[in-house]
């Protein structure tokens, strides 16, 4: 069976659907599942290691905004150590919780329906990224959450916050009732997570042929 005629009544972007009528129904789904798969294997390898996040610009996690704010007056005042510890153990608890995230990227490409498909096969340059977060943000905050915790612990990063938002109380600059960091680490870890994901999936529609299998060659070059 084709995949034209299984989809007529989702078709919305009916000439990108017509483009692929000699692609079929099994081998579209598969191509998105290898899709998906790729981009979450490469943003977890990549992020899921030392230095992931804190040796790359785009994703390494800055300190608590309202600690920002108290940076500057603490490295006048020679606690400068203070900062930059923070800020290499925020980056690495959320590269100790990245590999978590694996099986819960397979849970959602086994769940993924043809709707799903359509969706991503018809939609943007991350339109794939745009369905992984939809389907694994709730369990991978989940995941995440004790994971960070445990690892701010390990290396004392609660000591420093302590240090360091005490001094924020103190000059004025920082809440006694500041947001939780662990809560902090665990939504920079996440966008850190999708963004490398998107990077990804738009490589692969960019250029399937030299990125993709001839599978995914086949479904995102007639897209193309």
């Amino acid at each position: 069976m084709r995949i034209l005629p299984l989809l007529a009544a989702l078709v919305i972007a009916a000439p990108a659907w017509a483009q692929l009528e000699d692609v079929t129904h099994r081998e579209a789904i598969n191509a998105l599942k290898g899709a998906l798969q790729r981009g979450a294997h490469a943003a977890v390898d990549r992020l899921g290691r030392p230095d992931g996040f804190y040796g790359d610009a785009r994703v390494r996690i800055p300190l608590p905004e309202s600690v920002r704010r108290a940076e500057k007056n603490m490295r006048r005042f020679g606690m400068g150590r203070y900062a930059d510890e923070l800020l290499v153990t925020l980056n690495r608890a959320a590269e100790a919780a990245v590999p978590e995230s694996r099986q819960l990227f397979v849970d959602a490409l086994r769940q993924m329906s043809v709707r799903d498909a359509k969706g991503i096969l018809t939609g943007g340059d991350t339109a794939a990224t745009t369905y992984f977060r939809r389907a694994t943000s709730a369990p991978l905050r989940q995941r995440f959450l004790p994971i960070v915790r445990q690892a701010t612990a390990r290396v004392g990063l609660a000591q420093q916050y302590n240090r360091y938002a005490s001094y924020g109380v103190r000059v004025g600059v920082v809440s006694a009732e500041d947001a939780d960091l662990d809560d902090y680490v665990t939504q920079k870890a996440l966008d850190g997570l999708f963004y490398m994901i998107a990077e990804e999936e738009r490589k692969i529609r960019k250029d399937p042929v030299g990125t993709a299998s001839r599978l995914l060659q086949k479904v995102f070059g007639a897209l193309k």
